[in-house]
Order: structure tokens, then sequence, then C-alpha cells
């Protein structure tokens, strides 16, 4: 029931950085008020019920703290600023500091945005067998420090974000022909290929003690991108132990008290090691499996948290989620996106099917990091009837116009579920 005025004074405030309408939603569902903070407010999140607007660049720091300290309930201490972007986070912990407010401290951000200094922290879990890593800052070494690490190898930018730039490289000519797409004077790292099943883990922080929400299965394709998620995933219980572990040390020695967190962690015959962290949730598609799978709401419970707020009622599920991403060949036209989105989305099952560039459009380029052309969710009550039901979805979203014979998606061969119990 909608609080009335006298109520609605006494409830915390969310300040939301360029906020998806999901957010908006679910700081909604945690019972907060909300205000965006955007250079341009979106109508999206209007819609999702945003109370009030203030038009800043949220980039510009002093001007952030400038505007969002005259709101009556950040003098009030009744307010904290979230971001859930990349920079977002940043900046809202940024923000939180110079206002005087709760939250992740910057620190913790930053130190868990540094993949080398993550790497060098998250070996001394692990000081037998630590992940061989190396940093190179100039692109011309990469042949040498590749060679140094052992293939197949990866490298990343040392401060990169959603999968840009990083590359696997299986001999000396890949890694040649690798350093031309990185500046001459750059600042990447260099390290051992992670094998074995991957988790995406979702946390929750509280004065230093980390909760564990859950965790998806992240199917591999081409490459080092990922073809989707999956869950429940079920591991025994020595493997579980070691996730939480793993997990919830890389927290404690990058100082991340308080917040979210997104983790990713390869199951490897070593045991887990360390992809890398973030300081905020997952994306929104992987926030969603868990909410449709388990009834766990990541981000409700993320804003309850951090404005002190009682826990948004769980309604627990037992179901089957998945999430899976299709690609378009460069050079395809994207004609009949309409339809074939509406014929995607009346498969029984399917909660969600988008395309995440325009409709009617040219391919130009192959998907890169963690950005695809298209997206599809769904739940099942079992695995094989899930699988079926993305792969049915799949093909109608893929199917070519100019084909009247149904075609595949570009999707990699079904793998063994290695480790998976």
């Amino acid at each position: 029931m909608r609080q009335g005025p006298t109520g609605q004074r006494h409830q915390p405030v969310a300040v939301l950085l360029s906020p998806r309408p999901a957010e908006v939603a679910a700081a909604r569902r945690a019972g907060a008020r909300t205000v965006v903070v955007a250079p341009d407010p979106s109508v999206p999140s209007d819609r999702e019920g945003a109370e009030r607007r203030v038009r800043t660049d949220w980039r510009d720091h002093p001007r952030l703290v400038e505007d969002v300290g005259r709101l009556a309930e950040v003098q009030g201490g009744r307010a904290r600023v979230f971001g859930f972007g990349p920079a977002a986070t940043l900046a809202a912990a940024r923000a939180n500091e110079a206002l005087g407010l709760p939250g992740t401290p910057t620190t913790a951000v930053t130190a868990l945005m540094d993949k080398a200094a993550l790497r060098a922290r998250s070996n001394t879990l692990h000081p037998a067998r630590p992940v061989s890593f190396a940093r190179c800052g100039r692109a011309a070494l990469l042949p040498f420090l590749t060679t140094l690490i052992g293939y197949p190898c990866v490298i990343k930018p040392r401060a990169g974000a959603e999968g840009e730039g990083v590359r696997l490289v299986g001999d000396a000519a890949a890694a040649e022909a690798a350093a031309p797409h990185y500046p001459e004077i750059t600042d990447l790292l260099v390290e051992e290929y992670l094998e074995g099943p991957e988790l995406a883990v979702e946390a929750l922080s509280r004065e230093g003690r980390h909760r564990i929400l859950g965790w998806t299965r992240r199917l591999p394709g081409p490459g080092l991108t990922a073809a989707g998620h999956d869950l429940p995933v079920a591991l025994d219980p020595a493997t579980a132990g070691a996730v939480r572990n793993l997990v919830r040390g890389v927290l404690d020695l990058t100082g991340h008290h308080d917040g979210p967190s997104h983790t990713e962690v390869v199951l490897t015959p070593r045991g887990p090691r360390l992809v890398e962290a973030h300081a905020r949730p997952g994306s929104e598609e992987l926030t969603q499996l868990l909410r449709l799978a388990h009834g766990t709401d990541v981000l409700a419970l993320a804003f309850a948290a951090g404005l002190g707020l009682p826990e948004p009622v769980r309604r627990p599920r037992t179901a089957h989620a998945g999430l899976r991403y299709v690609d378009f060949p460069p050079g395809r036209r994207l004609a009949e996106a309409g339809p074939r989105l509406a014929a995607a989305r009346a498969v029984p099952g399917v909660v969600r099917a988008r395309l995440t560039v325009p409709p009617d459009t040219v391919v130009r380029a192959a998907p890169t990091g963690g950005h695809h052309h298209a997206q599809l969710l769904a739940t099942a009550p079992t695995a094989a009837l899930l699988r079926s039901t993305l792969d049915d979805a799949a093909d109608l979203l893929a199917r070519d116009p100019r084909d009247p014979a149904p075609g595949r998606p570009c999707r990699p061969p079904r793998q063994p579920d290695r480790g998976f119990a």
C-alpha cells in the first residue's frame, strides 16, 4: 500500500545514477523513494515510478555532490547514492563519502577495478598454486610475456570492464597478431588461462559479513565470450564451500565491507580460482535469473541493505531459468525484427526476448566482450525443457527472413558440465 504524505517523508531515498528501469523498480520494491540523477533522465525510469529527477552530469564529481547535497533527505542522512554501472559504481562511492553517507568505500571499488592488484591479492588465498600473471606496459612485449606465462593465456586491460579488450591467445603468432589492437604504451595483464566450469556469484555485504545470494553457470561461447547463463547449479558441498570461501576472501582482502558484489569464478582442477570481481551486482539479466529461479531479489536486497530497510519478503521458487545470447553475422540486415521478436516471445516459458541493436539495421561487427546482439530469458520446470525452449526461441529470433527454412543461431557445441553435480 502506498504511504501517505507523512509516511513518505520518513521513507529513505535511493539516489540513482542513470539507472536502468529495473533498478528503479527494485528500489520501489524495497520500500524506498527514488531520485534519478542523469544528464537527461530517461522516460523508462519515469514509467517505473521514479519520483524526482536531478538533471546533472554525475561524472562531474563536484557538481554531483553539490546538486545531490541540496536534497533534504541527504542533509538528514536518510539517503544513499547508488550506481550499478562500471563508471556509476565509483561515482556513487565517491559521492557517498563526500556527503557523509554510508556505502561501499571508494578504496574497495578501486581495489576491485585493478585487475593486477586483485590477482596478486587473490593469489594469497592459494599460495601453493597461484595463478600466473604478468603486467605489460608495451604492446610489443606481448609475444614475450605470453610465452613466459605459457599458452593458452589471456590478455586483458588492467582496468577494463564488460570483457572489452580481452583476448585468448594460443601461441606466439596469435600474440603477435593481438599486439596491434592495443596502444603501443598500454597497461595490460597477461595471465594463464583458467580451464573449467565458470560461475557468476552474487553476494551482499553488511558490516564486513558477506552473504552469498546465489550463482549462475556461465555457458562458454567462442573464444572467451559467453553463450548464456543457466541455473540452478548443483555443486557438491566441498566445492560449494570452497567457492564461498574464495568470494568472501577476495571481498575481505579488498576491504569490501558493505554493498553488493559480482564475482566470476572458474572451477579448475586445483580448486576455485578468481577471474574478476566488481563492487556492484551482475547484469540485469543475471539478477533476474536468480529472481526467476529462486525468488532471490538481488537488486531489492541491495537497496534495502544500503538504506537500512527491512528485507523484502521472499517468495521462494524452484525452477530452471536460463539466459541465451543470440548474435548475427556481420552484414546481416535485421529485417522484420518485430515479428521475429514476437514469435520468440510467444514460445511457452520465454520471459523476455529483446534486441540490443536497432532493428532494421545492418550488423556491422561481431559481438565484443559482454555485448551481444540479442538476449532471451526463459524458465522451465526441467533443464531439458529449458534448453528446448531457449533453442526454439533462438531459432525464431535468428532466422534470416530470406531463408524459408528455420536457421540455427551461431552457437558452440553443447559442452559437458565438468565439475557440476
